[in-house]
């Protein structure tokens, strides 16, 4: 627990507190404010885990992509496993930080039950972790940490 390395994009993971407002440049949702990444790292919560729950799979920004440039694609995919269905209205996307930020919100016009798909997500600089978590139609919840550094 606690290890502060970026998760494979593999992990099981379901629910992204994310709470999306457009951003300054034309079209980019601001996925997360100056204000919220200035806040203190969460203590913990940065654990790896396996379920039998839905996969969450982090595909752009990669975790072997280094850092990135904001805005940039932020694409997830949930897979469901043993016969479940997404449930799109299940999903949590949470920045981690103290207190966490629920960014969920922000999120749902992007979010379905194959996953999350944001074009141009406007974020500060700097490395921010988050969580999703969600669940499927078995009842079964799946989660997954995963950290990205931005440049300026």
């Amino acid at each position: 627990m606690g290890a502060r390395t970026a998760l494979p994009a593999f992990i099981v993971a379901c629910a992204l507190s994310v709470a999306l407002t457009m951003g300054s440049a034309a079209h980019a949702l601001e996925l997360i404010t100056k204000k919220e990444a200035a806040l203190p790292p969460a203590r913990g919560g940065h654990e790896r885990g396996i379920s039998r729950g839905p996969t969450v799979v982090v595909l752009s920004p990669s975790p072997v992509a280094g850092t990135v440039r904001s805005p940039f694609e932020l694409k997830i995919r949930f897979v469901a496993h043993g016969g479940g269905k997404i449930d799109a209205d299940s999903v949590l996307v949470t920045y981690l930080k103290e207190p966490a930020v629920d960014l969920t919100q922000r999120l749902k016009p992007f979010i379905s039950a194959t996953g999350i798909d944001v074009k141009d997500a406007e974020v500060p600089a700097g490395t921010h972790w988050l969580r999703v978590d969600v669940t499927d139609s078995t009842g079964h919840a799946g989660w997954a940490n995963f950290s990205f550094r931005v440049s300026q």
